[in-house]
C-alpha cells in the first residue's frame, strides 16, 4: 500500500521540466507589479526578444515577443531592414530550435496545465498530422505576406497574426489588463475584432483541453519557425543508432505530430527516453548529455548532483535579481510612478510601431482591437 502511494506522488511530482517551464514563465513575466497597476511595463528590456511566445502587452511581459517583432520588422522593410529579428531568431533557432517549444515558451506551459484537465483526450491520428501543416500556411499569410505586402504598397504596418489570431495576445494582454479594476474604461474601447479573437481563444482553450498541444500543433507560426532548425539546433534529443531497433515505441508515445524524434514537429521535452527499452534517446547539448536514458551509477552520481545544486542556485539568484530590478529599481518604473502624478488627456491615433511605450491613460497600455492601435497624449497628436 504504501508503495502505492509512493509511485502515486512521483506521477504527480513535477518534472525537472516543468520546473523549468515556470521558472521561464515567470523569468518571461517578471514585472510582477504590472498586474497589481494595470499597467505593462515599459523600460529597455522591452526592445529585447524573449525566446517563447509570450505577448507584448501582457502586463508582466518584461520582454517583446519575436512573432510580433518579426511582423513588425516586414511591415517595415521598404524603409529599414530588421537584422535585429533575423538574427535572433536565427540565434535561437540555431542553439535551441523547439526545445524552445518544449521547456521555455509560456503558452506551452499553459496548453500543457490544459490539457492535464481530466476528460476524454483526442489521440493524433493522420489528421492531425495533416493539421500539423497548417501553422506552416499561417507562417507564410499572415506573418510574412500580409505585413510584407502591407507594409511596401500601402505604407501601413498590419501585423495580421498578432492582431486576427493571436491567442497568446489575447489572454495574457486583452483580458490580463482588463482584470485589473482601474481598466475599466477600457472595455469601451471593445469592438467586433476583439470579440473574434475572444472566440478563437475559447476554441482553442476547448481544444488543447482535449488535444494535446494545439495551439502549438496546429497554429503557431514561432514553433513552424523554430522546427526549421530542428535537425541541426544545438540542443535536443538524439538517438543512438546503434541502440535503436526501430520499435517504434517514441513515436507511439510522443504527443506531437512526429514521424520520427528529433524532426520538425519534436519539440524536444525528452519524455520518449523514458519509454525508450533500449535507452537509445538521450537530450544533448553537443557533446553535453542532459537527460541520458536509464538510471546513472551510484558512484556517478555525486558530481552532477553537486553541479545541479550550483546551477539551481546560480538560477534562484538570477530570478531573484530579476524581480528586485523590473519591479523596484528599474528606472523606467520609477519614471512611470512619477508620470501617474500629472496623466496627460488621451486622444486614439494610428501608429505602425508596436514598442513606442506610448500611454493610455498614463499606463502604457495598447488598445484592445489590435496591437498597432495605441493611444498618444493630446499635444503628440498634430
Amino acid at each position: 500500500m504504501d508503495k502505492m502511494k509512493m509511485n502515486r506522488r512521483r506521477k504527480h511530482r513535477p518534472t525537472a521540466r516543468r520546473w523549468i517551464q515556470l521558472y521561464s514563465a515567470l523569468l518571461h513575466n517578471a514585472y510582477l507589479k504590472g498586474f497589481a497597476e494595470g499597467e505593462i511595463y515599459q523600460g529597455k528590456a522591452k526592445y529585447a526578444c524573449v525566446p517563447g511566445l509570450n505577448c507584448y502587452s501582457c502586463p508582466a511581459a518584461v520582454g517583446s515577443c519575436p512573432l510580433g517583432a518579426l511582423q513588425n520588422a516586414l511591415s517595415s522593410a521598404g524603409h529599414r531592414t530588421g537584422w535585429y529579428i533575423f538574427g535572433i531568431l536565427l540565434l535561437f533557432g540555431t542553439l535551441l530550435g523547439r526545445t524552445i517549444c518544449g521547456w521555455l515558451c509560456p503558452f506551452g506551459l499553459v496548453q500543457e496545465l490544459l490539457h492535464r484537465i481530466p476528460v476524454c483526450k483526442i489521440k493524433k491520428s493522420r489528421a492531425t498530422r495533416l493539421l500539423s501543416f497548417l501553422k506552416y500556411g499561417l507562417l507564410g499569410v499572415f506573418v510574412i505576406t500580409v505585413p510584407l505586402l502591407f507594409g511596401m504598397k500601402e505604407n501601413y504596418p498590419l501585423p495580421a497574426f498578432c492582431k486576427y489570431i493571436c491567442p497568446a495576445g489575447t489572454l495574457e494582454g486583452a483580458l490580463g489588463l482588463l482584470a485589473h479594476p482601474d481598466n475599466r474604461d477600457l472595455l469601451g474601447m471593445l469592438g467586433i475584432l476583439f470579440t473574434n479573437k475572444v472566440v478563437i481563444l475559447v476554441i482553442l482553450v476547448l481544444a488543447c483541453i482535449f488535444c494535446y498541444r494545439s495551439f502549438c500543433r496546429f497554429i503557431c507560426p514561432l514553433g513552424a519557425i523554430y522546427g526549421l532548425f530542428n535537425r541541426f539546433c544545438l540542443v535536443g534529443v538524439r538517438v543512438d543508432p546503434g541502440r535503436c531497433n526501430g520499435c517504434g515505441a517514441c513515436v507511439r508515445s510522443c504527443g506531437m505530430d512526429v514521424r520520427h524524434v528529433g524532426d520538425h514537429e519534436c519539440i524536444h521535452c525528452g519524455q520518449c527516453a523514458d519509454v525508450c527499452q533500449q535507452q537509445a534517446i538521450s537530450l544533448k547539448a553537443g557533446e553535453l548529455t542532459l537527460k541520458a536514458p536509464g538510471r546513472p551509477v551510484p558512484e556517478e552520481t555525486e558530481k552532477p548532483q553537486k553541479a545541479g545544486r550550483i546551477v539551481r542556485g546560480i538560477a534562484l539568484g538570477v530570478l531573484c535579481l530579476a524581480l528586485i530590478w523590473f519591479n523596484f529599481l528599474d528606472p523606467a518604473v520609477k519614471k512611470t510612478e512619477t508620470d501617474k502624478e500629472a496623466p496627460a488627456p488621451a486622444a486614439v491615433v494610428e501608429t505602425g510601431e508596436d514598442r513606442t511605450g506610448s500611454d493610455v491613460n498614463g499606463k502604457g497600455i495598447p488598445a484592445l482591437d489590435g496591437p498597432f492601435q495605441i493611444r498618444l497624449p493630446q499635444e503628440q497628436n498634430p
